[in-house]
């Protein structure tokens, strides 16, 4: 087994599948499912989702409305992405526990760093919410943060295409992809991953990422069984 404990960065778009907005059911049965097999290898499995599908914060704020107030909102959209995941795992069959950033104690529990670790050693689908709990943050710096404290091997931003490119894939067919990148080869050619602050979070803590396609099925169990799938960005 290549990793031992994991954390799964997933984008809220991704949980779209062919809609145009909000959750699509099929789509996040077929998470499930990957993420069940995953873990019936005994991974340990953390998860943080983005709310895009639902509300962007930066979007609502070039509209004139107040950027605290809109990322609020936008944390708020990851937890109803986050408690549609957790409904989807629990009924394959997989113990979960929702964590946030801001607490809900009716619907999930406040994110405490022991608690969670414990949660994932029990053998515990964690799923994190509400971002970092702050504005001005982006849900892959939540991921990249919450990776380094329960001390994560790996970063596995699962996204729509299969990996890194020289440039935008849907928009440039000449586009070369990269197995392999380094952070520094990343700054150097301008490369859209992460936002800078995440990326910086996993570069300086030595935390390596993969960027794969999280939509075809069966790639999340290559990628932990140590197949070269998407692209890998590393120190």
């Amino acid at each position: 087994m290549k990793y031992k404990r994991i954390l799964l960065k997933l984008s809220g778009e991704s949980l779209m599948g062919d809609k145009q907005y909000g959750i699509d059911n099929e789509r996040v049965k077929q998470y499930a499912e990957d993420i069940k097999a995953v873990h019936s290898k005994g991974m340990e499995i953390a998860i943080v989702i983005g709310g895009g599908n639902i509300f962007r914060g930066l979007s609502a704020e070039k509209s004139g409305m107040d950027r605290a107030q809109a990322d609020y909102m936008g944390m708020l959209a990851t937890v109803i992405n986050s408690m549609a995941l957790q409904d989807a795992l629990e009924k394959v069959g997989l113990k979960t526990r929702l964590l946030t950033a801001i607490k809900m104690e009716q619907i999930c529990e406040p994110f405490i760093r022991r608690r969670a670790v414990r949660h994932l050693e029990k053998g515990r689908i964690v799923i994190f919410g509400a971002g970092t709990g702050n504005p001005y943050f982006t849900t892959d710096s939540a991921a990249a943060l919450r990776a380094i404290e329960i001390k994560a091997d790996v970063v596995l931003k699962g996204t729509r295409v299969d990996g890194i490119y020289t440039a935008d894939p849907e928009k440039d067919p000449s586009a070369q992809k990269y197995d392999e990148i380094t952070f520094k080869e990343v700054y150097e050619k301008d490369l859209n991953v992460m936002d800078m602050t995440a990326f910086t979070l996993c570069e300086e803590n030595d935390l390596p990422i993969i960027v794969f396609d999280m939509n075809k099925t069966g790639n999340f169990m290559k990628i932990t069984n140590g197949e070269e799938i998407g692209t890998l960005v590393r120190s």
